[in-house]
């Protein structure tokens, strides 16, 4: 591996979208709470101030993260579900990380991905397709995506940070 910030690569999106892809992709979203639960199981309290790389974020910051960034995809598509072409609301992840609350028990965190990844999957299993069509545009980086593209970088986002997590438990 020669980049530990994206130990499973940089997202790419595929050049076209099967239904059967887009499910399997809902199966991962539902799936990965139970993931990320597991893949910690036995650490204690300071075990979870391990980072994956030398100046990247703990495991504890990885799953606050996680919690925020997935409750924003949730909104995102519910935005492009009642909205056409909204406009969203980037953020700092960065920043946010250095936020009181990302040194807080990761327990909360894992409530929050539990119920939006619940959420989010049983909304996405009821989309059409013409609703995988609908977009939202993304002013940090001037792009319109659609919500199939948005699943695909979500379960994407989803690996990467199991894989942070892999690293800094010397399992990857």
């Amino acid at each position: 591996m020669t980049d530990e910030r994206y130990p499973t690569g940089k997202y790419t999106p595929p050049a076209s979208f099967t239904n059967e892809q887009i499910q399997s992709w809902v199966a991962e979203i539902a799936a990965l709470p139970g993931q990320m639960r597991q893949a910690v199981v036995g650490l204690n309290y300071q075990q979870f101030d391990t980072p994956y790389r030398l100046g990247g974020w703990t495991i504890r910051q990885v799953i606050h993260h996680v919690a925020d960034s997935h409750a924003n995809a949730l909104t995102r598509f519910k935005l492009a579900l009642t909205e056409e072409n909204p406009t969203i609301k980037p953020y700092r992840e960065a920043d946010w990380a250095l936020l009181p609350d990302y040194k807080m028990p990761v327990a909360p965190s894992f409530q929050m991905i539990e119920g939006i990844h619940y959420r989010w999957a049983e909304l996405m299993k009821s989309l059409t397709e013409e609703q995988w069509s609908r977009t939202f545009f993304h002013p940090g980086n001037q792009k319109i995506t659609s919500l199939k593209e948005a699943l695909g970088l979500y379960v994407w986002h989803g690996r990467h940070h199991l894989a942070h997590i892999g690293l800094a438990l010397g399992k990857v």
